[in-house]
């Protein structure tokens, strides 16, 4: 087969380059792929020596030392993609480390190497991960929506429109204008990612084992807005700081170039408990908004699943999966907006407004703008953003070998979900 010659091939050119000219006899392959961490099965095999056939604990095929194109088959089949759990890790005799050495050759990706437990603290530790990637790259990416959206809030009477904003702030500012505050934006929210995804499956489980059964399936949504509402308190403590220094300086003239001297600056000026004056309404914007954004995903998903996808989840490959997965999330930050929005204004006066108060802040603003001000805007931004923030968690996850947010509880290695029908995704 092709695969064989090229194996053969490249043995030769190791050969060839590692000896004497006219001395690349079976030994001194033997020599050579030694020194190359081949495993000893496999160099018997290209010297013709030690011919054995052992059955593979993956079933199917027999591994065998015959000659070279086994060889080949024998080494990619064990780091494949899809192979058995064992084989992924080269696992021969009930031990982890990978036979032959190959460990130290050859880096595979984390779901070629084993599953990860669920419900444990590595499965929590990669979804937080998950959630730095996922929240810091989504915010730290909008950020010129960001500044217009907060200054459009700040000062209506300026910019009276989205495209008149754009267009004042870069002839003002240039376009470095449009990425003010991008420092403790990428900070801010990564933290807030971390503490968002990672405690919302932490905290999901856990009251769903505390509600036990039949009530944690007969009112799983309850289970979804405790569980995200906990998650979202404590992210909004990682988050508030750098919060209030990004509006700050995306609002405020002159006050600082970022994250570097404008934390600082906040902090001589009003004291490290003054970055908190704002907690109270990001808590009222944040939790809301994270309560919608998780239960109306995890009920889109799985409505799509029950009435629109074809075939269970199981059923449907991982592109497929999280194509759900970025259009459930940006129903879900449509959702998220709106509720969210009066809360996102007040947050944006009060911290562009030393000691503004929160009375202060819904009069000067009245309860008409409260709803309204900013959110066709607001409303394009956050839905893009969760629907990228859900593509990019589950993206991760899928990666390390984890299963898809939403559908039917999964089994340990795989999604389920419901929907019917018998065409494949």
């Amino acid at each position: 087969m092709l695969c064989e010659d090229i194996f053969e091939s490249l043995v030769l050119h190791i050969c060839t380059f590692s000896t004497p000219m006219g001395q690349c006899s079976a030994a001194n392959v033997v020599i050579v792929l030694e020194k190359g961490h081949l495993s000893r099965g496999a160099v018997a095999a290209l010297t013709g020596s030690g011919a054995v056939s052992t059955p593979s604990a993956c079933g199917g095929r027999n591994r065998s030392t015959l000659g070279l194109g086994y060889v080949h088959d024998d080494v990619l089949r064990r780091f494949r993609r899809g192979t058995c759990f064992d084989e992924r890790v080269g696992r021969t005799d009930g031990d982890t480390r990978r036979d032959g050495g190959w460990g130290n050759f050859i880096i595979p990706g984390a779901s070629e190497t084993r599953q990860i437990p669920l419900y444990t603290g590595e499965f929590y530790a990669y979804c937080a991960v998950g959630g730095i990637l996922s929240c810091g790259i989504t915010h730290t990416g909008v950020t010129p929506l960001d500044v217009v959206k907060c200054n459009m809030q700040i000062d209506p009477g300026k910019y009276t429109s989205i495209g008149g904003a754009f267009k004042s702030i870069m002839g003002e500012q240039g376009v470095k204008g449009l990425y003010k505050g991008w420092g403790p934006t990428v900070v801010g929210y990564s933290l807030q990612g971390a503490c968002k995804f990672g405690l919302y499956e932490f905290f999901k489980h856990t009251y769903a084992e505390i509600a036990g059964e039949p009530f944690a399936t007969d009112h799983k949504s309850l289970v979804f807005l405790a569980g995200s509402a906990s998650a979202e308190f404590v992210a909004d403590v990682a988050l508030c700081p750098f919060e209030a220094v990004k509006v700050r300086v995306q609002t405020v003239p002159g006050y600082a170039n970022g994250l570097t001297d404008g934390m600082p600056k906040f902090i001589q000026a009003e004291g490290f408990g003054g970055m908190y004056g704002g907690i109270v309404p990001l808590w009222g914007r944040q939790i809301p908004y994270t309560m919608m954004k998780f239960t109306s995903f995890e009920a889109t998903v799985d409505a799509l699943y029950a009435h629109v996808v074809p075939v269970p989840k199981a059923q449907c490959s991982k592109g497929y999966q999280l194509g759900i997965s970025f259009l459930a999330g940006y129903i879900a930050g449509v959702l998220c907006a709106v509720v969210s929005h009066p809360a996102d204004n007040i947050v944006s006066y009060m911290n562009s407004k030393k000691g503004a108060s929160l009375g202060q802040a819904v009069s000067d603003i009245g309860m008409f703008n409260l709803f309204t001000r900013g959110l066709p805007l607001r409303i394009f931004m956050i839905g893009t953003l969760t629907g990228a923030q859900w593509g990019i968690y589950d993206a991760f996850k899928v990666y390390v070998g984890l299963p898809t947010t939403g559908g039917a509880a999964p089994a340990h290695g795989g999604g389920g979900g419901g929907g019917g029908g018998k065409r494949p995704c």
